[in-house]
């Protein structure tokens, strides 16, 4: 099953900068082939529903390692089985709507 999920991991007791443990997270979503899109506040990932899940314990596992002592993650994601949408596709047809 596809799934397209908006993650948001924070480690916390690491200080006020954690753009290096974004990109660690980052490194391992696309070592798992998944499409990620970066936003402002967290990470949209389109892919296959235990990959995707997978590739978010990978990234626990990671920022872990790396020193963070905690970490706080919010997931929001959504499945389909009616047909195959993106998340390419589901911007596409807002932005459609709004011009």
């Amino acid at each position: 099953m596809n799934v397209i999920m908006d993650l948001c991991l924070v480690p916390m007791g690491v200080g006020v900068s954690v753009s290096e443990y974004i990109v660690a997270c980052h490194e391992i979503l696309k070592k798992r082939g998944l499409k990620t899109q970066l936003h402002a506040y967290g990470t949209n990932i389109e892919g296959d529903w235990d990959d995707v899940m997978i590739a978010v314990k990978e990234c626990h596992e990671r920022v872990h390692g790396m020193g963070a002592p905690r970490i706080t993650t919010t997931i929001k994601m959504g499945t389909r089985v009616d047909r195959k949408q993106s998340m390419d596709e589901k911007v596409s047809s807002v932005m459609d709507k709004l011009e």
